[in-house]
């Protein structure tokens, strides 16, 4: 692995925060060590945008560069290789795109390649051509263990256009460079694509078709995260617990993962809930590596709006779903995503989200009004209807309802005992912010304690998004997780 690390940028465009102070479950905001680069030594600048996915798809990159000598630089005029790592969920994805193009073209020099890759290279291949010229190389989700190739060719002179899906391509083999993360908590991808085919959502479109990553590829990357000193894993795919190799499903995966020794956490993101099997759910109870908090989103509490998303389930199965989740693991913590204001939400339709709200007590939401997202069948099909002064009322009345929630299921922490995982350094110098294995933040004095490191903490305080915890002698008897 090249010497030449440094700060690595992840850029995040989240629309609307979450409600009740949570992070979004794909927006962790990581970097990677500082080195200075070699003589002579390529460097590249990344950027990344969107999700986990979209981080662990940069990580597999700056493997490949890592491996063929590139050093990386935080500084776009340094770069003889700069890197746009794309998302196309989020509002306005394309015009930030070429917005962010335009702003890094400045830097470019002779030599000097700027590629687009990600999501948005599907939407982009019929209009880069005019709207963004100076960009070099395009390439998409499935297109990166050719991006050393393209990267040459664009330094020749060439332009790259490489966007077709290719439904067997999982990236078995390559070794993702693990630095963005802090070395306590890595991701790795277990599917690709999604089959949903939900109606506001552009995904199947920019990552294609389900498909899984092979076993034998999964725990060997498991392994070698441990062995770099890893203590948690976040097993990532679209539709997560859909996961299917062979006759290898997300159950019988969950149980072999938890088997590699010296692994002390497994949490996976996200899940959709027709595929949330009673062996998932048994796999989860009775293995006490996987962390007891799951994010399962309902995006709308009426049945009528389900049907128009295309969800596949009614109100009445996700309100069954989280009944077996919570009889099975009592202290599970939820989170959600609700998306407000879709097409034709009447306002019963948006009470009936508030009411949802209410009966479901998820610990935090990801609250969003509805934009449309070009090439999916809403965007063609079904016309965006509700003013936008209607969606930000509805929105605002959804997020006061979870924050009122939140702080109420956090303030029933306080006293509790709780195992924690030091995550980093928290704002102040003098703290940490780890985490329960319901993913709740916990602050704690650093008492001599180092990121990676487990303690037990007494919860004295809370707010609506955060614990502050009294570290406590360690009992051998409290499970790992």
């Amino acid at each position: 692995m090249s010497s030449g690390l440094v700060q690595l940028r992840v850029r995040q465009d989240a629309g609307k925060p979450a409600a009740g102070g949570a992070p979004a479950p794909g927006d962790a905001v990581v970097s990677a060590p500082r080195a200075a680069a070699a003589p002579g030594q390529p460097a590249a600048y990344v950027e990344t945008y969107g999700c986990q996915m979209n981080v662990a798809d940069t990580e597999m990159v700056l493997g490949l560069l890592d491996g063929a000598g590139w050093a990386r630089t935080d500084d776009p005029a340094r770069a003889d290789l700069i890197l746009i790592n794309t998302c196309a969920v989020r509002e306005k994805a394309e015009e930030r795109v070429f917005g962010r193009a335009s702003e890094l073209q400045r830097h470019k020099r002779p030599g000097v390649v700027l590629g687009i890759t990600g999501c948005m290279a599907e939407h982009l291949e019929s209009k880069v051509q005019e709207r963004a010229p100076y960009v070099d190389v395009v390439v998409g989700p499935d297109g990166y263990r050719r991006l050393l190739d393209h990267v040459e060719r664009a330094r020749g002179g060439a332009r790259v256009l490489d966007t077709e899906l290719d439904r067997d391509e999982t990236y078995e083999g390559l070794d993702p460079s693990r630095q963005m993360t802090g070395g306590v908590t890595g991701h790795v991808t277990i599917q690709r694509g999604c089959d949903k085919f939900c109606t506001f959502c552009v995904v199947p479109y920019t990552r294609g078709r389900e498909r899984g990553t092979p076993p034998r590829e999964i725990l060997r990357q498991v392994r070698a995260m441990v062995a770099q000193g890893y203590r948690e894993v976040v097993l990532l795919g679209q539709t997560v617990n859909s996961y299917r190799y062979e006759d290898v499903d997300f159950a019988a995966l969950l149980r072999a993962v938890a088997e590699v020794e010296g692994l002390s956490r497994i949490r996976f993101t996200s899940p959709y809930p027709i595929d949330f099997t009673p062996a998932v759910i048994r796999a989860m109870a009775e293995t006490p590596k996987i962390c007891r908090h799951v994010h399962l989103p309902l995006q709308s509490g009426a049945d009528s709006v389900l049907e128009r998303m295309r969800r596949g389930y009614s109100y009445a199965e996700f309100v069954t779903l989280v009944q077996d989740l919570r009889a099975a693991m009592p202290d599970i913590a939820l989170s959600t995503d609700l998306l407000i204001g879709f097409v034709g939400e009447t306002e019963a339709e948006h009470q009936a989200t508030l009411r949802a709200q209410e009966e479901l007590r998820f610990d935090s939401a990801f609250t969003f009004a509805y934009s449309e997202r070009e090439g999916t069948y809403a965007a063609r099909k079904l016309p965006d209807d509700i003013p936008e002064d209607v969606k930000q009322r509805r929105l605002a009345e959804v997020i006061a309802v979870q924050q009122r929630i939140t702080t109420e299921i956090m303030q029933t922490q306080l006293g509790r005992r709780e195992r924690v995982l030091i995550e980093g350094p928290a704002k102040r110098g003098d703290q940490w912010m780890a985490r329960t294995a319901g993913f709740k933040t916990v602050i704690i004095p650093r008492d001599g304690l180092n990121p990676g490191d487990f303690c037990e903490v007494d919860i004295e305080r809370a707010t609506s998004a955060t614990l502050f915890g009294r570290v406590l002698p360690i009992r051998p008897d409290l499970s790992v997780a």
